[in-house]
């Protein structure tokens, strides 16, 4: 499955899935406030560091996927839950980058602010873009092994 960028997914979407998602994170961000009330703001924290909008994105994007799959005549539950896995994955590795981000802001805040928000930008940039590039090379040399192998890869 490729990432792309595409305006057209923006048209497919309607208005009440925006509500939905933007809904939901209001929801996850004020559990936070009240989590980091009770228990304090370094706990409250950890609680913002959930992207907020993936709870609702991730059934959104599965949906969309099987709509259109089934749309062509074809059962899109295989490609809705590959859509979605994918949306996790991608998560994921932002939030390697937001706890790479936090780090260099820590780190760096007590000499300069703008030095803070610049190191932590380009620690975030870095950390990232680096996972991205492992998890797709890991992914690329465990395929290959699986071919070498006679083992088909869940791709196909």
């Amino acid at each position: 499955m490729l990432v792309k960028l595409s305006s057209a997914a923006l048209k497919q979407t309607h208005g009440y899935e925006y509500a939905v998602r933007f809904a939901l994170g209001g929801l996850v961000t004020v559990a936070a406030g009240l989590i980091g009330s009770h228990f304090g703001v370094a706990i409250g924290g950890l609680f913002l560091a959930l992207p907020a909008i993936f709870c609702a994105s991730a059934t959104l994007i599965e949906s969309h996927e099987r709509r259109a799959k089934e749309k062509a005549g074809l059962s899109g539950r295989r490609r809705g839950q590959q859509a979605a896995a994918l949306d996790a994955a991608g998560a994921g590795l932002g939030s390697i980058g937001l706890a790479a981000f936090a780090a260099a802001f820590y780190v760096v805040i007590s000499a300069s602010i703008i030095g803070a928000f610049v190191s932590a930008i380009l620690a975030w940039a870095l950390v990232s873009v680096s996972a991205w590039w492992l998890r797709r090379k890991l992914r690329t040399t465990s395929d290959h092994a699986g071919a070498e192998h006679g083992v088909r890869s869940a791709r196909g």
